[in-house]
């Protein structure tokens, strides 16, 4: 099919443009590799493709894992409003298709053609307005035309009297604040350096790509006339610029972002990764996801930032960031004990700052780690969900763009059983940073309790290969086992859950799901040992009470826990 402009399912596919629009003819934003997916699926005749035949026409000549294709096909199902995947249907022998007929538009002429949204209609050349008759203006009657004037003013006082309530959104589309990726600096004398400082460079770009309130200069359009520097200041608001060095031990890539008219450095983040590492994908994965995840919450921080409130008496600048900080440092390891002491963190600096909604937020998402946890009584988790509700509901009016409150928010959604909003909340977590870990666990915890666990696995599995922040690392490596053992894979489920231990080996409930599956590997006296350790942690657990809240699960995953639950109570779970 060689049109370059296909329709399907009231979707418009712009080949010559590279841009997919919706219904009413706006842009959708798609990632590079995204839109040759779909281009794929639209110009395959609705044949099944393989997932061998996407990978290879999608990164020719790279190697890739499987997550890199199930992560274009989620945000494909995303930008298409496919939750129910009727579009992208997985067939029986583990391609992919469009479930849709493509047809082809007409071709416009140049008359009819549309315009860019930075065109303006030409005004009717001189000597065609001389020949038109002095009492017609723009082809009206004078009447008709004292008219118009008339209801233009009246317009425009309306919009006057209206700007000061309207946001200015609705009154003049803004351009969004422009980022200039610079190729990230390496060492040219080390062929290896340079090569991975420009796989570093390219993932970058196509990261900071996916956000949707800023545009991207990419480092070949920034330095298009050979002066980088000077064509990304002229052409940006903030610049992107890093080195990558290596050592004998490690890679450390060191990022920053820069306020192109002032050079002033706004943010600088550093990651690391073993020089050893066996994976070249892993390790470009990692330093990427390590910087890009701190510098896209300060540029979201940055964009989403109101004028300064006056602080409470007794508060000091910046004292809410340090009680957010501090309280979410003494979460790491995530015991009863811990999430107490945080509590009262965030409870003592909202007493002594009570308008600060930052603090109000913080303390709304520890609460529900709190109730997913099971560490409220059911009288007061009721009272902490109905504050929460109030307290995000007033952040989404104020900060509607706000990382933190999406996350809260999504927390919030998941922790009360809101499957389905969460993945769309959670989604749109991840379009203002794609590296967000947090975001993607709880998108995975959402598909296993809509009985999605392949998609769930996924996702866990690119969280873990982004590994940021590290501070929740243990909970899509939980994620993972868990869905491991939900699907019966329990040999598969032991590292990851041996893992998650490892770095919080306090929570009890992931001692559950390893005792499980020690049982069902035939590795009993390790299952009641395991079991031991986790009723130490969580004592008064039986099975009645040891699964977590499956109000809206589906039949699929409320027969898979089931399943789950008589392999913790083979290795020694308490039946009451």
């Amino acid at each position: 099919m060689g049109d370059s402009l296909l329709r399907f399912a009231g979707f418009e596919l712009d080949l010559q443009r590279a841009e997919l629009r919706g219904p009413e003819g706006t842009p959708i934003k798609l990632r590079p590799k995204t839109f040759e997916m779909l281009r794929l699926f639209a110009t395959s005749g609705g044949r099944v493709l393989s997932k061998q035949e996407l990978m290879e026409a999608v990164w020719p000549n790279v190697h890739v894992g499987e997550d890199s294709l199930f992560q274009c096909i989620r945000e494909l199902r995303t930008a298409l409003g496919d939750e129910r995947r009727q579009l992208i249907k997985l067939a029986s022998g583990g391609g992919y298709l469009l479930a849709t007929e493509v047809e082809a538009a007409p071709e416009s002429g140049p008359a009819q053609a549309r315009p860019d949204a930075d065109e303006v209609a030409a005004p009717p050349p001189a000597e065609v307005a001389a020949a038109r008759p002095q009492r017609a203006i723009f082809g009206l009657s004078r009447q008709a035309t004292v008219a118009a004037v008339v209801g233009l003013c009246v317009i425009v006082m309306g919009l006057a009297v209206a700007a000061p309530v309207l946001k200015p959104d609705l009154l003049f589309r803004r351009t969004p604040p422009r980022l200039a990726v610079m190729p990230i600096a390496g060492d040219r004398n080390d062929p290896r350096g340079a090569a991975m400082a420009a796989e570093v460079t390219a993932r970058l770009t196509d990261g900071f790509a996916k956000i949707q309130n800023i545009s991207v200069v990419a480092p070949r359009m920034a330095a298009r006339g050979g002066d980088s520097t000077a064509a990304s200041a002229a052409s940006s608001d903030y610049e992107l610029r890093g080195e990558l060095e290596r050592s004998d031990k490690s890679w450390t890539l060191r990022a920053r972002i820069i306020k192109a008219a002032t050079a002033e450095v706004q943010s600088v983040v550093a990651a690391s990764v073993a020089a050893d590492e066996a994976d070249a994908q892993l390790a470009q994965s990692r330093l990427v996801a390590g910087v890009g995840h701190g510098l896209a919450r300060r540029l979201n921080e940055i964009l989403e930032s109101r004028a300064p409130r006056p602080l409470a008496a007794g508060a000091s600048a910046g004292g809410d960031k340090v009680a957010v900080e501090q309280a979410l440092a003494s979460i790491n390891q995530t015991t009863r004990e811990r999430f107490g002491a945080a509590q009262a963190m965030l409870q003592k600096a909202l007493s002594d700052d009570p308008d600060n909604l930052d603090i109000a937020v913080a303390l709304a998402s520890l609460q529900m780690r709190g109730i997913q946890m099971v560490w409220f009584s059911p009288e007061e988790a009721v009272a902490v969900e109905a504050r929460a509700n109030a307290t995000l509901e007033q952040a989404l009016r104020s900060k509607p763009n706000s990382i933190p409150v999406l996350e809260a928010t999504c927390r919030f959604l998941s922790a009360t059983n809101h499957f389905v909003e969460s993945l769309v909340t959670c989604a749109k977590a991840l379009s203002f940073d794609p590296w967000n870990g947090s975001a993607l666990y709880l998108i995975g915890l959402g598909q296993v309790y809509l009985g999605r666990f392949d998609d769930a696995l996924a996702t866990f599995q690119q969280a873990d290969r982004y590994d940021t922040p590290p501070a929740s690392r243990w909970t899509w490596l939980l994620g993972a086992g868990m869905t491991y053992a939900l699907m019966g894979r329990f040999e598969e489920a032991l590292p990851w859950l041996q893992r998650s231990i490892a770095v919080t080996p306090g929570t009890g409930r992931s001692h559950f799901l390893l005792a499980a599956a020690y049982q069902r590997s035939g590795r009993t006296e390790e299952a009641r040992a395991a079991m031991q350790e986790g009723l130490r942690l969580r004592p008064g657990t039986t099975k009645r009470n040891v699964s977590p809240p499956m109000k809206n699960a589906s039949p699929v995953c409320l027969a898979a826990w089931e399943r789950v639950v008589q392999a913790e109570v083979d290795a020694g779970l308490p039946q009451q």
